[in-house]
């Protein structure tokens, strides 16, 4: 597998050597605020839930914890299936991070992967949906039980890469995908477009891709 060098952008900034790049989807490649706001909105709303405390606890988890977390007195998998349906037709202003289009097209097809704790729908949909291309290994909910923070899900993609761990760099903007790259034992850099710099504990924060450049040595 290619060596990479990640120019990440910025004059105090390091260049990072890795094998592979893992990505989260919503929120770190694709930005679908709006659509993830009108859908659990509503649905707290058909709950009597509080809609700021159910979008709190939403990010980087599946769909399933978060109803487990918001409303343990409710069915999850009455409740997903409803939702499910409206996540999946709603495209209202799904974009790209900026800069997320260049870096990938700039990354080797085989050294790349989407882990994220959407169903493999969802994310077809949502990367299409921003013009992005589907990764050759995407790993989602419906092959991974266990929600972020648990590491399963980055450990399934690094192997199917057939990197290391520890070569792998995980980009993320949330705490429990945050988590989640750690306990795998990879370097993880935050993405402050969700949640703030302060709140995320990664090895460096960016705010968008604009800058990176990718370089393979040799």
């Amino acid at each position: 597998m290619t060596a990479l060098e990640i120019r990440l952008p910025g004059p105090r900034l390091p260049i990072i050597a890795c094998r592979a790049v893992l990505f989260d989807l919503d929120g770190t490649l694709v930005d679908s605020r709006a659509c993830v706001e009108q859908v659990w909105r509503a649905w707290s709303a058909r709950h009597g839930l509080n809609g700021d405390r159910v979008l709190a606890l939403s990010p980087g988890r599946q769909q399933r914890a978060t109803i487990t977390m918001a409303a343990p007195h409710l069915d999850p998998d009455a409740e997903a299936g409803r939702l499910m349906r409206e996540e999946e037709s709603c495209r209202d202003g799904i974009v790209p991070v900026p800069g997320a289009q260049p870096l990938l097209a700039a990354l080797p097809r085989a050294q790349w992967a989407v882990v994220t704790s959407a169903w493999r729908r969802l994310a077809q949909i949502r990367l299409g949906a921003a013009g992005l291309p589907v990764p050759e290994v995407l790993v989602t909910a419906d092959e991974v039980p266990a929600s972020k923070p648990s590491p399963d899900g980055y450990l399934l993609a690094a192997a199917r890469l057939g990197a290391a761990p520890a070569d792998c760099l995980v980009f993320e903007d949330t705490p429990v995908g945050i988590a989640a790259g750690r306990a795998a034992g990879m370097r993880v850099i935050a993405m402050t477009t969700t949640f703030g710099r302060d709140q995320l504990a990664g090895d460096h924060h960016v705010s968008s891709y604009l800058g990176m450049r990718v370089r393979a040595p040799g």
